[in-house]
């Protein structure tokens, strides 16, 4: 497997869902608070996202008051 290959696992795991849960937060505020759509957020939350843009992972960081490694951490 290549490192651009969309199939597979990425070796990274977001926490949204952790930090929402520690935040007493919803998807859905989430999504109001940084102008990402609820299915954007989720498939993020699921790990299924490939990508993310510097500007959604600040805002989601802005939003929950935490830095992009207690958002975003190594698997592999």
């Amino acid at each position: 497997m290549t490192p651009a290959d969309d199939a597979g696992p990425t070796g990274v795991h977001c926490r949204l869902d952790e930090l929402l849960a520690e935040r007493e937060m919803t998807l859905t505020h989430l999504s109001e608070l940084v102008g990402v759509s609820v299915v954007n957020l989720s498939i993020l939350k699921n790990d299924r996202a490939r990508a993310i843009r510097y500007s959604t992972l600040a805002a989601i960081c802005r939003a929950l008051d935490c830095e992009i490694g207690d958002l975003l951490v190594r698997t592999d």
